[in-house]
């Protein structure tokens, strides 16, 4: 996972942010202390060396880059006063876009839980193509065999005219067994729940098969020729961070298309339900703009000299090893002068 850049604002920061029920809740970027009047050309953006919010302006010839949470302490601004909220939505909002400005509107994720960005209708089409299976599976397990996750075999079996009948005989049962009116009310719900898994669909193309694309090359170079020692045991750590970033992205689009393999259990508590896709949707859009960079370079890394390809794999390196390496902490201790009680001298990192 992505570590937390800045400690201090935690996701109970966001929810204290978020959570205040207020009538007038702003939608944009507004803030009441009186150093905000007079400072011109503010941005707020993450740190390039450690994802850190900070807060840019300018100073004459100079720019000056403070963290936010640091410009919050110096100001003394508390966490539950309207800019201490403010600052925190800022953090958070800075998931979702590159900068933000005074005036400008926060992005929907922050504001009501949509999304600030659209799947294309290959997605929307995919995601109620899969929901139609999963229905007539719930009723005939049997017609629909293994649900295959790509999706070429999802189309197939949705086009094929008895799985369609199967389809329709489910929504009847559906509408039967949830108390709604009809076959359309079932279609109604379907239609919202495959918008929500639409944006899932998406990032599956856009960040999983990608990622997929990413750690094959890397297999591939380590297969065809022969390195170094220094260029093996690189590409060794890349391959086998690569594969960690992997395993954990797979696990998080296979929980949840579990959320939602019952379809008739989604349908019937639907709120619920695309809360929880909403959570690892963006938890997903999070990590796929942390991953856009390195998978644009290796989209473009074609015909790479060998010096340039190397430096890449090298690149790779600086990004996946403060996210997938994995961390053992442990207690350091000495013996103390008196009666030999170990002393702790503090918590050392041990990669």
């Amino acid at each position: 996972m992505l570590p937390d850049t800045d400690a201090t604002y935690t996701q109970a920061t966001y929810s204290e942010a978020t959570d205040t029920e207020t009538t007038d809740a702003p939608d944009t970027c507004t803030l009441e202390h009186r150093i905000f009047h007079s400072l011109t050309d503010v941005l707020f953006r993450r740190a390039q060396t450690d994802d850190t919010p900070v807060m840019v302006m300018s100073l004459g010839e100079r720019t000056a880059v403070v963290p936010l949470r640091a410009l919050q302490r110096e100001l003394g601004v508390a966490d539950d006063s309207p800019d201490g909220r403010m600052f925190g939505l800022i953090a958070q909002s800075l998931d979702f876009v590159n900068g933000l400005q005074i005036g400008d509107k926060l992005p929907a994720e922050v504001l009501d839980g949509r999304a600030s960005w659209t799947p294309g209708g290959t997605h929307r089409a995919l995601a109620a193509a899969r929901l139609r299976l999963q229905l007539a599976a719930w009723l005939r397990p049997e017609a629909a065999g293994v649900l295959m996750p790509d999706a070429g075999s999802v189309r197939r079996l949705d086009d094929d005219p008895a799985m369609r009948q199967y389809v329709n005989a489910a929504m009847e049962q559906v509408a039967r067994d949830l108390g709604l009116p009809g076959r359309t009310a079932v279609v109604d719900l379907l239609e919202r729940l495959a918008e929500e898994l639409s944006f899932i669909e998406a990032l599956r193309e856009g960040l999983l098969n990608r990622v997929l694309d990413l750690v094959a090359r890397i297999e591939s170079i380590g297969r065809t020729g022969r390195v170094n020692q220094k260029r093996a045991e690189m590409l060794t750590q890349v391959r086998r961070l690569g594969n960690t970033a992997l395993k954990q992205i797979t696990e998080r689009f296979a929980a949840v298309d579990s959320q939602s393999q019952d379809v008739v259990t989604a349908l019937g508590n639907l709120d619920s339900q695309c809360s929880l896709i909403r959570s690892s949707r963006d938890w997903l859009y999070r990590l796929s703009r942390a991953w856009e960079a390195i998978l644009q370079d290796w989209e473009q890394a074609a015909g790479l000299p060998d010096v340039e390809l190397w430096q890449l794999i090298e690149r790779t390196y600086r990004f996946l090893a403060p996210r997938y390496m994995a961390v053992q902490e442990w207690q350091a201790s000495v013996t103390g002068r008196r009666r030999g009680r170990p002393k702790a001298i503090g918590t050392v990192m041990a990669w």
